[in-house]
């Protein structure tokens, strides 16, 4: 019994080695070819969420560096990674305004889920209220209703106060994504009605107001 000790520890040792050596050609760093292979076209996502999180600068050098077809690409797959980076945050808000729809579009969605800062939601809320596009109206408030998916409750506390400013807009399209994005976020309208008159209106939203309020003191 004695004489096989050594003999088992010795395997042990072996296969712990062997361990270690897999983990470690696991973890290798990805390089900046594979990953571009990986943006294609087309994407192969799937093989890009395999890497992990270190793929992320390397996505937001290549997006910088690529053209709007490319980029378009890229800001698709920050989305549908749904990563937090810093990297990809600073290279999508440069497109925030960049008169390529599709990738108007793209950069608006994706903000959200690589971002959890403050600058995202009041971005988006500002082009909600204010751009002269409708659709990019509309499509900020699908992203504020559906794509903020790092923010803290402190943070959902302003997104929804921006959702409630919007109630007030004098332009009923706005009036309408906003309710539509707080009925997503709480499963409410308080009867908020975006076509009904001024007073109406004016009740309702006193309504969200105390609603805001309980839900702050209750955080």
């Amino acid at each position: 019994m004695h004489t096989r000790q050594p003999t088992r520890y010795l395997l042990l040792s072996i296969l712990l080695l062997l361990m270690q050596g897999v983990a470690s050609v696991c973890m290798a760093a990805v390089t900046d070819a594979e990953v571009r292979d990986l943006l294609g076209p087309p994407v192969v996502i799937e093989q890009l969420r395999a890497h992990g999180p270190d793929v992320l600068p390397v996505m937001a050098q290549l997006y910088t560096a690529s053209d709007e077809e490319g980029k378009t690409r890229i800001a698709n797959a920050f989305y549908k990674l749904g990563w937090p980076s810093q990297q990809a945050y600073e290279a999508l808000i440069e497109d925030i305004r960049t008169t390529n729809p599709r990738l108007r579009l793209e950069v608006q969605w994706a903000l959200g889920r690589v971002s959890g800062k403050d600058e995202v939601v009041d971005t988006l809320l500002g082009i909600m209220r204010n751009d002269n596009n409708a659709l990019f109206r509309d499509k900020a408030a699908c992203a504020l209703a559906y794509d903020q998916i790092h923010l803290s409750d402190a943070q959902k506390a302003d997104l929804y106060a921006g959702l409630i400013g919007g109630l007030d807009d004098p332009t009923p399209q706005v009036r309408k994504i906003s309710i539509q994005a707080l009925k997503i976020h709480t499963g409410q309208t308080r009867g908020f009605q975006a076509t009904a008159g001024s007073g109406e209106r004016s009740r309702s939203v006193q309504e969200w107001k105390r609603w805001l309020a309980e839900y702050r003191d209750n955080l």
